[in-house]
């Protein structure tokens, strides 16, 4: 797909209902949600949603026999005054109160955690300074669990970042109150050898508001599969990504937007640049509008820039619409390479090849990054994706 090219799009106005024809969100679902990891079937490749994953880079995570060894990694939660951090044991209840896991790696982690890290902002709480989460991995194979709950009308920022190296498996839950607003943002910035797959739950109340921006870097292989659904009417959820994927690497991002109240709205906007040899992106958005879901109005969008031969794009995005009241539904998806236009119109300035092709693919993230709101980490994930994209593209 990185050799051309390609372009889908549709759309669905109010009164009119449309289901791609590709696989629906219903059929993508080998087995319902579960705690159990027995009740998931072994991988082996060929089922819809494991069939852009490299199983034999899964360090054994999808077949059951990976066990918690050497260092794992270090959870350093930083947060201001009134935010309560708690590390608590399996049996506490509040614990997948989000969702339930989805496929057997979400399975295993939820059944081989020992102690979850539990972050709660009281009702009407309004923080001023961001929650810092700093999870580091020091090796071996580890099994975590995140659970952050905003009380009613509380707001806050949190910021989630991934490095070192090792092998983790993790299910992370957000939950907000009526009325709340939470803005994470997630950075996957692990060393080259890690491998990183994780279940992301979000839960909103009525009328509360879900901004997520998922920022992946590192990594042998990432796979994230963020989870969005209403608990009552008027929520909304702004899903935002971005990513660099060089030579080696595998990053895959599966959405579901689970609309099942009424008058709620999603936004989702994934973008990703490429280079090197067997670099391999997947992205695959789906949204599920159930039939009390009048009122809804859903868009996503992925872009990718391909800058090398050799890169690979898998984006597939899914609608499944069962009420025709709604406000608008669409999606579109679109790869290819740099716009010859823009390199002529900057190199006819005077601009050398290189920082041309630089300012072109800052521009791509620009948009999305200052979606954040956070100055300093703005201008540190900038910085961070062109020292990416000068490494070696091969």
């Amino acid at each position: 797909m990185a050799e051309a090219q390609n372009i889908s799009a549709g759309s669905t106005a109010a009164g009119s209902v449309q289901v791609t024809a590709d696989s629906t969100v219903a059929t993508r679902m080998s087995a319902p949600p579960s705690y159990d990891v027995a009740d998931f079937p072994v991988p082996h490749g060929r089922e819809e949603e494991w069939r852009f994953t490299p199983l034999d880079r899964l360090k054994d995570l999808h077949n059951g026999t990976a066990t918690a060894a050497g260092e794992g990694v270090t959870v350093e939660v930083s947060a201001p005054a009134g935010v309560t951090v708690e590390t608590v044991g399996r049996e506490d209840p509040r614990l997948g109160a989000a969702g339930t896991p989805v496929d057997r790696v979400a399975a295993q982690a939820y059944s081989s955690f020992e102690k979850a890290s539990v972050v709660t902002v009281p009702k009407e709480t309004v923080l001023d300074e961001p929650v810092r989460i700093a999870v580091h991995g020091e090796g071996g194979t580890s099994f975590g669990h995140l659970f952050v709950e905003l009380g009613a009308f509380a707001e806050a920022v949190v910021v989630m970042e991934h490095s070192g190296s090792g092998v983790l498996a993790a299910n992370v839950d957000f939950v907000l109150g009526a009325g709340a607003k939470l803005t994470v943002v997630s950075v996957q910035d692990w060393d080259g050898t890690a491998v990183h797959v994780a279940q992301h739950n979000a839960l909103i109340g009525r009328d509360a508001t879900f901004k997520s921006t998922v920022v992946t870097l590192g990594g042998n292989l990432v796979r994230l599969h963020p989870r969005v659904s209403y608990q009552g009417p008027g929520g909304e959820a702004e899903l935002y990504g971005l990513y660099v994927t060089t030579a080696g690497q595998h990053h895959e991002h599966r959405l579901l937007v689970d609309h099942t109240a009424p008058h709620c709205r999603s936004d989702v906007a994934y973008k990703g640049a490429l280079q090197g040899e067997d670099a391999h992106a997947v992205w695959i958005g789906d949204v599920l509008i159930q039939a009390p879901a009048t009122g809804t109005d859903t868009y996503e969008l992925n872009r990718n820039l391909v800058l090398t031969d050799g890169a690979r794009v898998d984006s597939v995005p899914n609608l499944e619409i069962e009420t025709g009241e709604i406000v608008g539904a669409g999606h579109a998806s679109a790869t290819g390479r740099f716009d010859d236009e823009q390199l002529f119109y900057l190199m006819a300035r005077g601009i050398p090849a290189d920082e041309a092709r630089r300012l072109v693919v800052r521009g791509f993230f620009t948009e999305l990054v200052q979606r954040i709101g956070l100055p300093d980490v703005e201008e540190r994930l900038l910085a961070r994706i062109e020292q990416e994209l000068e490494g070696p593209a091969a």
